[in-house]
């Protein structure tokens, strides 16, 4: 149609580096070509058959959105919090791979998962930063905090200590910044108490297990450890006892441990997983 044509050749004021333009622009030519339908009975043929095309662009760009869902739970899993859950953030990530497949240029030569994991954690933090916390964070500042906790997380594993200095370096960002988004994490102590003198464990109920089952439970420990002699060599029972702190001692990592009897972190697990195997197939 000559009236949509000056519409679908417009030359954008900035470079545009994404298809998102050329889509309005024939979305707003589509409209048009409505609207003249409703004048002109010659351009009602012309009319149907654009909107057909763009329903077929429209089941396109949702096949193209869902063959990337995986992202999408991947992302809403690690980002998941009390505050906002799993569900609601996929559903938040889901929007995310539409406005990716909206703007995905195939001639760039990038897979549409890699490209669209960035428009799905943006969707994702915009959401945190409005409806996931008591204190409203930056989206680029909530992108921050999940650096500084992985990075805890992974020090943690591997048996290391750490301050805000360490994770300051692990991640690239500044201390001081590091310090202000870690105390805005959404963290406060259960053992602070308000103005009556109670504090939130008083209040909180207890997910202890009943007096009849704790009992049951160290009796079948007491069974198990009686039997580690037989059926576990000394090194298997040596990471047993001091990974779970059987016999009233504390927990210990995997790379504590290792660390002791010089042996990776990898390696400790490995061994560990086979002897529990062994035990659940003994008993």
């Amino acid at each position: 149609m000559p009236e949509t044509g000056s519409i679908l050749q417009e030359r954008p004021t900035r470079n545009e580096r994404t298809r998102a333009g050329s889509l309005k622009r024939m979305e707003r030519a589509f409209a048009l070509a409505q609207e003249l339908a409703t004048r002109d009975s010659d351009y009602m043929a012309l009319s149907l058959e654009a909107g057909e095309e763009l329903k077929k662009a429209e089941e396109l760009r949702w096949e193209l959105a869902m063959s990337a869902q995986y992202v999408a739970q991947v992302e809403s899993r690690k980002l998941s919090s009390p505050f906002l859950g799993a569900e609601d953030l996929l559903q938040e990530g889901y929007i995310g791979l539409l406005k990716a497949a909206a703007r995905f240029d195939p001639d760039r030569g990038i897979r549409f998962s890699t490209y669209a994991r960035w428009w799905v954690r943006a969707q994702m933090a915009r959401s945190i930063e409005t409806t996931g916390r008591m204190v409203r964070l930056p989206g680029g500042a909530v992108e921050q905090l999940r650096y500084l906790r992985e990075a805890a997380s992974k020090l943690e594993q591997d048996g290391q200590t750490y301050d805000i200095a360490a994770l300051s370096k692990e991640t690239g960002i500044e201390v001081k910044r590091a310090e202000m988004l870690l105390m805005q994490g959404g963290i406060c102590s259960i053992d602070q108490e308000d103005d009556s003198g109670l504090s939130m464990k008083d209040s909180l109920k207890s997910d202890g297990a009943s007096p009849h089952d704790e009992a049951s439970q160290r009796e079948s420990l007491q069974i198990l450890e009686e039997q580690f002699e037989e059926f576990l060599d000394a090194r298997e029972k040596y990471i047993i006892v001091n990974h779970y702190g059987l016999g009233g001692g504390s927990p210990r990592t995997m790379a504590d441990i290792g660390k002791s009897i010089g042996l990776s972190r990898e390696r400790i697990r490995q061994i560990e997983v086979g002897a529990l195997r062994r035990l659940r197939g003994i008993f």
